[in-house]
């Protein structure tokens, strides 16, 4: 069955024939989604997850004029395009905003509300276009510590300080249809995008299709653990995408990670992400998206997974993304999803082949270049001491820092240049 909501946003789509509807494994009726294999390009089969998300975006949003359908052929044949560096157009599900960027992002639409009533029109007609969140976690002091009411306490001089931007984003989080504004003392913008924000499968009107974010911080790529595609962009770049507007990107290379074996007892996710950053590093993936793939993925952790993803801007990648599979599910499950929202969630991404079952055969994507790593060969380790990427493994740690002491002053040095 395919929903009203649907049919009414395809008369002008191109790709209407891909629309769909979907049923879970009791036959019940999901929605309706724009089905990435019913395109009919065997080229499907062998792209990469990440360029499948932005295939499916193109193709959804495809109205012959932000979005064309030579753009969708463009991402359709990314295995050639991607080397001819061309720009292609990405609307994405949502935008992620921390107080600092999102107040003058609200006044804006606030200025534009005010020029609509000047000249006569519906002031309420501005909203975003797209839905929008505001997490409220960069004005916090630690004024207070050592205290049992040092939350209490802080919390008080935070409402204080800021009462005046408090009580316009109070006002923002009423008048605004589409854009949702998370209180002070919920948890900072990433653990609350993690836990509550992220829909990995959105459902809007009985639509389905995949969660992807910008966010104004570069740390935005700690949801790509969770299967989402998501990375930090600046004010602009996201109030122009709350605003319906395509950004404009260059095709981006995808860098293979194959992980495979297990963490031996003893080993962090610190001790991995440390390894996993001074290899990509070393690899040079600076503007390209990383994928991560790999039987070794049934051993990683979502939390592990997100530990990884958070490093992006540490080893130059634009995303670190990791797959969707069970162990995304349950966490899904484990932070309150429903569990007829999971369903829907998995229904929808098997159907248009973005869920990873390792127990299933499967198309291993083509990427641009390849690593690997062997979990098992992950050695305890420490960085510094100065930058993330100077890992030091704990048996060599002590001559590194002799050589250390000794070393001119530079990035591998401990010498303050003190004059004896």
């Amino acid at each position: 069955m395919i929903m009203c909501a649907a049919t009414s946003s395809s008369n002008s789509n191109p790709f209407s024939f891909a629309l769909r509807g979907l049923r879970d494994r009791e036959g019940g009726d999901c929605g309706s989604y724009y089905s990435i294999p019913d395109l009919g390009d065997q080229r499907i089969d062998k792209l990469p997850y990440t360029i499948r998300v932005l295939l499916e975006s193109a193709v959804r949003n495809c109205d012959e004029f932000q979005i064309t359908k030579e753009d969708v052929e463009k991402i359709m044949g990314w295995e050639k395009t991607s080397l001819e560096q061309v720009e292609i157009p990405f609307k994405p599900s949502r935008v992620i905003l921390q107080d600092f960027t999102g107040v003058p992002v609200l006044v804006d639409f606030a200025s534009m509300r005010d020029a609509m009533l000047e000249l006569g029109g519906n002031p309420d007609k501005i909203n975003p276009m797209v839905p929008a969140d505001l997490v409220i976690d960069h004005s916090v002091t630690a004024n207070v510590v050592r205290s049992q009411n040092a939350i209490q306490a802080n919390m008080e001089l935070e409402f204080e300080r800021n009462k005046e931007r408090f009580a316009f984003l109070k006002w923002g989080s009423s008048a605004f249809h589409n854009m949702l504004i998370i209180p002070p003392g919920s948890g900072i913008v990433h653990q609350v995008n993690l836990e509550y924000l992220a829909r990995v499968v959105f459902n809007r009107d009985g639509l389905l299709y995949p969660d992807s974010v910008l966010g104004t911080d570069s740390h935005t790529t700690m949801i790509n653990g969770l299967g989402v595609v998501g990375w930090g962009v600046g004010g602009i770049d996201a109030e122009a995408a709350m605003l319906g507007q395509p950004m404009s990107m260059v095709l981006p290379g995808v860098v293979g990670f194959k992980l495979h074996g297990t963490l031996r007892d003893g080993v962090t996710a610190t001790d991995l992400v440390l390894t996993v950053t001074q290899m990509l590093r070393k690899h040079g993936v600076v503007g390209k998206f990383v994928e991560f793939y790999g039987r070794g993925m049934e051993e990683l952790a979502l939390a592990d997974r997100t530990t990884i993803a958070n490093m992006a801007p540490e080893y130059g990648a634009t995303v670190g993304f990791f797959l969707v599979d069970h162990i995304t599910l349950e966490y899904l499950k484990m932070t309150g999803r429903e569990d007829e929202t999971v369903s829907t969630i998995e229904a929808y991404l098997r159907a248009n082949k973005m869920f990873v079952d390792y127990n299933e055969p499967k198309i291993e994507p083509t990427y641009s270049s390849y690593i690997e790593l062997d979990l098992g060969d992950v050695e305890p380790c420490i960085s510094g001491p100065k930058r993330p990427h100077d890992r030091v493994t704990l048996k060599d740690m002590k001559t590194d820092w002799h050589a250390c002491l000794e070393n001119k002053i530079g990035f591998k040095s401990l010498n303050m240049g003190l004059l004896s």
